[in-house]
């Protein structure tokens, strides 16, 4: 098994600090925010000083009914190559629905959303992971994800399913014990009793985060110090196995590199209580996990499945499983009724928390929108989410909320309007626009090119 050791989640913001920070064995890049051929200075740096980094996908959707995106998976396997990674990361999730499979507008979260634990949805995710490893040079590990609501009719625990997604795929796993306290604190699920039902000797690394909980819900937000509750189920981790790496994730709300530094050594006596207290079952499980090291592990822990094999997805299963995905968020993302046996009151929480981050991200990827629009801009987005899925990335949300302000008479005249039409015309280009449209587009490009 490969030791990582101790690391951190390399954002551009905490950039500098991380290559002064001691004692960073490897970090972990947001697979998106990597161009191949333009890696950023600092991960140059941090890789010729012997540092290791990890790609961490987060758009694939590895549980979505449709099998993954070719030139998604070759995008990864690019960024594997270009930063010399001995692995890549992704989430059990899915992140988009709707489409041909549904004969339905093809629908994108903008963040990860559970899959049901039900025989459907594991056989399509098995299916969908060997897919991924053959495409993908370096092994695959798959991470366990934070969740506000619960689907119905589950027929298996989270660590029953883990289990048999790592028995029947060979693929690695990345435990987040954050996420664990989060659907323990959620979903009433108890994080001991997952950790007692994986499979250990499959643990890639794990990752360590923080949150707040508001109203009887916790926020998975990376942008809070690590709390006392997910260091204990990270000694507890500890005392089963001795972890291969520990990964701080931070996404937001940077405190000081001397905080930072505080946490990493936090981190590091929880996993040495925990080695402490179970040396005994640590080693015992260690010996087992010495077994694989990281390469052809497909082959070790199960053979790939056959044409015949049970376990192998129809296409009705992928529908079955796509019509639900599908259903559910339409209800999230576009108002649609609540599917039946979902907690309504949950998923309210969940649609509005979808809403605040697609503001965020916007605010972030168009600065200019804030600026703009001054304080009304998040009331404002939030107000057009409600009502305007996601249709193609946030670069384009961002477009069409733009848009629809202008269409929709939100704004009235005046500077933050003019401002704005001008920003939308340099932005949105020649690209041709929905039918229904054309002639409402046409008459704002032609009072643009008019002021």
């Amino acid at each position: 098994m490969m030791r990582l050791g101790t690391g951190i989640g390399w954002r551009p913001e905490i950039a500098d600090a991380v290559e002064r920070m001691p004692g960073i064995d490897w970090v972990e890049a947001v697979a998106e925010n990597v161009c191949p051929g333009h890696l950023p200075d600092s991960l140059l740096r941090l890789r010729e000083r012997g540092v290791t980094v990890i790609p961490h996908g987060v758009s694939l959707g590895l549980g979505d009914a449709e099998r993954p995106d070719a030139g998604r998976l070759a995008a990864l396997a690019e960024r594997a190559e270009a930063l010399g990674s001995p692995l890549v990361t992704e989430h059990i999730a899915f992140v988009r629905a709707g489409g041909p499979l549904t004969a339905s507008p093809r629908l994108e979260a903008g963040h990860l959303l559970p899959v049901p634990r039900t025989r459907d949805a594991l056989d399509v995710l098995c299916e969908n992971v060997r897919i991924a490893q053959q495409a993908l040079p370096v092994p695959l590990a798959v991470e366990n994800i934070a969740a506000l609501v619960a689907w119905p009719g589950e027929e298996m625990t989270e660590g029953q399913f883990l289990y048999e997604l790592a028995d029947r795929t060979g693929v690695r796993l990345l435990i987040d014990v954050a996420n664990l306290h989060t659907n323990h604190v959620n979903r009433g699920e108890d994080p001991a009793k997952a950790l007692a039902e994986l499979p250990l000797e499959a643990i890639a690394y794990v990752h360590v985060a923080g949150g707040f909980e508001r109203d009887g819900v916790w926020h998975d937000s990376h942008a809070h110090p690590v709390p006392r509750p997910v260091l204990d189920i990270l000694t507890d981790l500890a005392s089963r196995v001795s972890p291969p790496g520990v990964l701080l994730e931070r996404d937001e709300n940077f405190p000081e590199p001397v905080e930072l530094e505080r946490e990493l050594g936090t981190i590091r006596e929880a996993v040495e209580l925990g080695a402490a207290s179970g040396a005994g079952a640590g080693a015992a499980a260690q010996v087992r996990s010495n077994v694989r090291e990281f390469g052809p592990v497909e082959a070790e822990l199960a053979p790939p499945a056959r044409e015949s094999d049970p376990g192998t997805p129809d296409e009705a299963a992928r529908q079955r499983l796509g019509l639900a995905q599908t259903a559910l968020l339409s209800a999230l993302v576009a108002g649609t009724p609540v599917p039946e046996g979902f907690d309504r009151v949950r998923l309210g929480v969940q649609s509005r928390a979808l809403a605040a981050k697609r503001a965020d991200v916007v605010a972030k990827v168009a600065p200019e929108l804030p600026l703009i629009l001054g304080g009304g801009y998040r009331a404002a987005f939030v107000a057009y989410a409600q009502g305007h899925p996601m249709r193609g990335g946030y670069r384009q949300d961002a477009l069409d909320f733009a848009e629809e302000l202008l269409l929709g008479g939100r704004l009235t005249e005046g500077r933050s309007r003019r401002e704005l039409r001008r920003w939308w015309l340099d932005r949105s280009g020649p690209a041709p626009r929905p039918k229904s449209r054309l002639g409402q587009v046409g008459r704002v490009g032609r009072s643009l090119i008019g002021r």
